[in-house]
C-alpha cells in the first residue's frame, strides 16, 4: 500500500461520537503537502487512526452548503 501523508489543518467540528469514543470531524486537511481540503471521516481518539471518509473541494463545500440550505429537515419522513 502506497504511504502518504496528512496535516490537519484546522478543527472545524465534530458531528457526532461513538460509543467507543471515535468521532465524524470536518475538518481542514492537507493530504500530502497539497492545499487544503474540507473533509470528513471518522477519527479514533488523538487522531491516531482514520476510517473512510470524503474529501470536499471549496466549490463542493459551496454546492453542498447550497443543497442543505434548501432542505426542509423537520418535515422528513423516512
Amino acid at each position: 500500500m502506497a504511504e502518504f501523508t496528512y496535516a490537519i489543518v484546522e478543527e472545524l467540528g465534530v458531528l457526532s461520537e461513538t460509543s467507543r469514543g471515535w468521532t465524524k470531524e470536518l475538518n481542514l486537511i492537507s493530504w500530502n503537502g497539497r492545499e487544503p481540503k474540507y473533509d470528513i471521516r471518522e477519527w479514533a481518539p488523538e487522531h491516531e487512526k482514520m476510517g473512510k471518509g470524503v474529501t470536499l473541494s471549496n466549490e463542493e463545500v459551496a454546492e453542498l452548503q447550497r443543497l442543505l440550505g434548501g432542505l426542509d429537515l423537520g418535515a422528513s419522513e423516512f
